[in-house]
C-alpha cells in the first residue's frame, strides 16, 4: 500500500467464488481475531465483487475494538481485485527510458497517442520518456474550451502556441527550460483492479519519493496533484486507449508567472497585481525548493525509477516518430481537434 505494509492476499477462483482466501503481510492488526474476521468475510463473495462491496462485507465483520495499523479496508478490497484481475506488477514489465530530443509541441502530444497504441499492442515495451521542448506552448485538456481557458490575443502576442492534448485535466503553460515532463505508456494489467482515481496515486508514487529524497515535503493530492507545503509542484493525466494507458506529468521547474497569468485565464477577469500574485503563491517551483538544476532532478527522477522498477535506456523507434510526426500534421495542427470545445 502506498505509504503503508505489503498487503499479500491469496485465494481460488473457485466457479466465480472466492475459496480458501487468506490474508497476509507486514502490517499490524489488533486484537488477533481480526485476521480470521477479515478471511471468513471475503470467503464465498463472488469473484465479481466490487472493491466497494469487498470493503463493506470485511468493515461489517470486524471487532468493534479493531485496529488495522498499515493497512486498510479498502486497500485490502483493491489487493483482492488485482488479484481477481490477474494484475501485473512494475518488475513484471521491460521498462525503457526514452529522452527524446527537443521536439514541437503538437508532436510531443501526437507522440503520447501513439506511443499508447504501440504499447497496448506489444509493438514497444513499456516506457518512461522524458520530453524536451523546441518552443513553449498552452497545452489544454481534451475536454476544455479554448476560449474559457486561453487569452487567444496575449498567446499571439507571445508567440506561444495553443495545443489540445489528448487527455483530460487542466491547461498547462510550458516553457521548455522551466518545467520537467514526462510520460508513462503501459499495458492496462499494470492498473488492473485499481480505480481511475487510485491509479493516479499508484502511478505517481515513484515520483513523490524521487522528490522527497531531494528534501522537498511533496505528496500526492486527489485527484492528479502533486504539491508540498509551499504549493502545488505539478499536475498529472490519463488517457486509456485499447489496452494501453497513458499517464503523463509536468511539474514547474521554475515558472514566469507574469506571462502564464496573461496568457492563461486562470478564472480572472482582468489582469491585475493580485492575479499574479496569487499564481505565484499557488506554485512553488522545483528550482526554488532544491536549488538543483533541472538536469539534476531527472537524472534523480531515472535514478529512482530504475531502483524501484527496473529501467534500461532506449531510443525511440524512427517509425513511431515518422507516424507521429504525420499525426502532429493532420489531427493535432488542425482545427477540428483544437477546436473541438469552442
Amino acid at each position: 500500500m502506498p505509504g503503508g505494509k505489503l498487503v499479500v492476499v491469496d485465494l481460488t477462483d473457485a466457479d466465480g467464488v472466492i475459496r480458501d482466501f487468506r490474508l497476509s503481510g507486514d502490517f499490524f492488526l489488533e486484537p488477533d481475531t481480526t485476521l480470521d474476521a477479515i478471511n471468513g468475510a471475503v470467503e464465498g463473495l463472488p469473484t465479481d465483487a466490487s472493491a466497494d462491496a469487498i470493503g463493506r462485507r470485511i468493515e461489517a465483520a470486524l471487532p468493534v475494538d479493531a485496529h488495522l495499523v498499515g493497512v486498510t479496508v479498502p486497500g485490502i478490497a483493491t489487493a483482492i481485485r488485482r488479484a481477481l484481475t490477474r494484475a501485473t506488477t512494475w518488475r513484471d514489465h521491460p521498462w525503457r527510458l526514452v529522452r527524446t530530443e527537443p521536439l514541437p509541441p503538437r508532436v510531443h502530444l501526437a507522440l503520447d497517442q501513439v506511443l499508447t497504441e504501440a504499447v497496448a499492442r506489444g509493438e514497444t515495451p513499456p516506457t518512461l520518456r522524458i520530453w524536451n521542448w523546441t518552443e513553449p506552448a498552452v497545452v489544454i485538456g481534451s475536454f476544455q474550451s479554448v476560449r474559457n481557458e486561453v487569452d487567444l490575443e496575449a498567446a499571439a502576442r507571445f508567440d506561444i502556441p495553443v495545443v489540445r492534448r489528448i487527455s483530460g485535466g487542466g491547461a498547462m503553460f510550458m516553457e521548455g527550460g522551466n518545467v520537467v515532463t514526462y510520460s508513462l505508456y503501459l499495458p492496462d494489467s499494470l492498473v488492473a483492479g485499481l480505480s481511475f482515481e487510485e491509479s493516479y496515486a499508484f502511478l505517481d508514487a515513484w515520483t513523490v519519493a524521487a522528490l522527497r529524497e531531494l528534501g522537498i515535503d511533496a505528496w500526492y493530492k486527489p485527484l492528479n496533484d502533486i504539491t508540498s507545503a509551499g504549493g502545488k509542484i505539478g499536475g498529472a493525466a490519463q488517457k486509456r486507449i485499447r489496452g494501453g494507458v497513458l499517464h503523463h506529468v509536468t511539474m514547474s521547474y521554475d515558472i514566469d508567472a507574469d506571462r502564464m497569468v496573461q496568457v492563461l485565464r486562470i478564472g480572472r477577469e482582468k489582469i491585475s497585481d493580485k492575479g499574479i500574485a496569487s499564481a505565484r503563491k499557488r506554485v512553488d517551483p522545483l528550482k526554488a525548493q532544491t536549488g538543483l538544476s533541472r538536469e539534476q532532478i531527472i537524472e534523480h527522477m531515472c535514478e529512482v525509477f530504475e531502483r524501484e522498477h527496473g529501467l534500461t535506456q532506449g531510443a525511440l523507434e524512427p517509425a513511431l516518430l515518422d507516424r507521429a510526426r504525420a499525426l502532429a500534421d493532420t489531427k493535432f495542427a488542425g482545427d477540428d481537434w483544437l477546436y473541438r470545445v469552442p
